[in-house]
């Protein structure tokens, strides 16, 4: 996803929930349902891609949004550093497990950033925020755990087997299988230790999920088809 059109969708969204409609800015308007749809995703399962697929997809369909449907995931980032006031070099330390413990600790030690566990809270304020808003869509991050007690949310897990995983990563980020590899390896890693370092639950728990979809058997517009049709027969 390119960055400035992320950016651009999130200040749009922002400016729509802001402008005049006689509610609370905080509240969606009166009678249009909440809806929020959290992705997890295994590392080149393209949730992504599918999350772009199911705003558009979404946007539509649903005849009661009153603001654009939004994904948030690299730029939420962004937002949280917003929302918070935070300087922009601390969004290095904000992806999700980045940084190993040691480097953690020692950027503490020496004042270099606030522990880790307070970014994470600003990440879950914000997610929490974006929630209630509705019409979003969150990526990672936790955002399935964070929104667990939300009825209005959907949660979502993206798998793939592995031989998959990499040819999509070898695509998108121009790599040699072994860097691909190597790359998947590491994320995986770091969002399964960030889960469970930060809200004690398994990545790999599907009872986390309301659906679990293979992006090998299901295209990544078909998973955006099959997701938006659930969402919006919630009400």
């Amino acid at each position: 996803m390119n960055m400035n059109i992320g950016l651009d969708k999130c200040l749009t969204f922002i400016n729509c929930q802001l402008s005049p409609t006689g509610q609370p800015p905080h509240l969606p308007a009166k009678g249009a349902p909440r809806r929020v749809v959290t992705l997890s995703r295994q590392t080149g399962s393209g949730a992504h891609t599918v999350a772009e697929k199911l705003a558009e997809y979404l946007q539509t369909r649903d005849r009661g949004a009153t603001c654009p449907w939004t994904v948030f995931d690299r730029n939420l980032v962004e937002k949280v550093l917003e929302d918070h006031h935070l300087p922009q070099r601390l969004q290095k330390f904000m992806p999700e497990d980045r940084t190993s413990q040691i480097a953690d600790i020692m950027d503490e030690l020496f004042d270099l950033h606030p522990p880790s566990r307070t970014l994470v809270q600003k990440i879950a304020e914000t997610v929490l925020h974006l929630a209630e808003l509705g019409n979003v869509i969150l990526v990672g991050h936790g955002a399935h755990v964070i929104t667990g007690k939300c009825e209005h949310a959907f949660h979502v897990r993206l798998v793939g087997s592995l031989e998959k995983r990499i040819e999509h990563i070898q695509e998108i980020r121009h790599l040699g299988r072994q860097a691909a590899l190597k790359f998947i390896r590491a994320e995986d890693r770091g969002r399964k230790r960030y889960l469970k370092s930060y809200f004690n639950k398994d990545i790999d728990d599907p009872l986390l999920y309301h659906l679990v979809i293979n992006t090998d058997s299901v295209s990544y517009a078909e998973a955006a088809r099959i997701i938006g049709d659930v969402v919006l027969s919630r009400t």
